[in-house]
């Protein structure tokens, strides 16, 4: 049934709205598994092994009837490419970069992807930039540049900080070249069967890393790593999945851009309540600048 996004309904907004929240958990309970003495490699592939049934599930649901477009050998080595670079390795360098900034710095240079997506669709698709897309990425980097000035003055090492930042950004930046070439196939398969097909392929990766890295004894792990791993598998993958794309289906994708900006707020508020994050108010002026910046861009990026 369509819908009419001029006027987005109650039900689509709070999709969108549990979904961003949901989504921003994820940083936070990373970092509560890194006090268990897991590596990025170990807990991504547990994440992902929780999460793969789930897909599966997606996969099959999303591919049944006689309406749903056979794939060919192109296809599946998209579909393949862009679920390694997408889902494996953004959030491999993700989960590294973790390992040594705070929750809600990650957050805040991971939310700047629009920002990305421009610039690279400026260099390989020769598209125009905008007067709103310059003000946009100075009021983005701007902040960022604040929030990550603020950090390094927080203590402990600073090459550390700019490793995770650098790390994260990395992430950032595979992930907007992955949005880039998810088009074509997106249009074929659709977003449900795309997205199911994409992370089973970042299940097997991530789980054949960890098989190739480590011997089975690490999985010796406390058993809040697990019940920590579940949670982020259901909680911040799964459900949001889900959430934000039945969001965008009812209110657009504009409506959800606004509404989801909401994400690195509550990340900045997890940390804080939950590991002892230091807020400053340079931080949260910082903060301010790159959730403006990123809404400018989105908001306008249809315009």
């Amino acid at each position: 049934m369509p819908y009419d996004h001029s006027r987005p309904s109650l039900a689509g907004t709070t999709c969108v709205l549990l979904a961003a929240m949901a989504f921003s958990a994820k940083a936070v309970i990373v970092k509560l598994a890194y006090a268990h003495a897991v590596d990025a490699a170990t807990l991504l592939a547990l994440r992902m092994l929780f999460s793969a049934p789930f897909f599966a599930l997606m996969a099959l649901w999303s591919g049944r009837g006689a309406a749903a477009v056979s794939l060919t050998r192109k296809d599946w080595l998209s579909v393949a490419l862009l679920g390694f670079i997408g889902y494996y390795l953004a959030s491999y360098l993700d989960f590294l970069g973790l390992q040594y900034i705070t929750a809600g710095l990650e957050r805040l240079i991971l939310f700047l992807y629009p920002t990305v997506v421009v610039l690279l669709s400026a260099w390989l698709l020769k598209k125009p930039v905008r007067r709103h897309h310059i003000a946009a990425l100075v009021l983005s980097y701007g902040g960022i540049a604040l929030v990550f000035a603020e950090n390094l003055e927080f203590g402990g090492h600073s090459f550390e900080v700019v490793l995770g930042g650098a790390l994260v950004f990395a992430s950032g930046v595979i992930y907007s070249f992955y949005l880039i070439g998810t088009g074509e196939v997106i249009g074929k398969l659709g977003a449900a069967r795309f997205t199911s097909y994409a992370m089973l392929v970042a299940c097997m990766v991530a789980i054949l890393q960890f098989l190739v890295a480590h011997d089975l004894s690490a999985l010796a792990l406390p058993r809040q790593v697990y019940w920590l791993s579940l949670l982020m598998a259901v909680v911040s993958t799964v459900i949001p999945a889900w959430l934000m794309s039945e969001g965008i289906r009812r209110t657009g994708a504009n409506h959800a851009a606004m509404v989801g900006s909401v994400g690195p707020v509550v990340t900045i508020y997890l940390g804080y309540r939950i590991l002892n994050e230091p807020i400053s108010a340079i931080q949260l002026v910082g903060a301010a600048l790159v959730l403006a910046g990123v809404t400018l861009v989105s908001v306008k990026k249809s315009s």
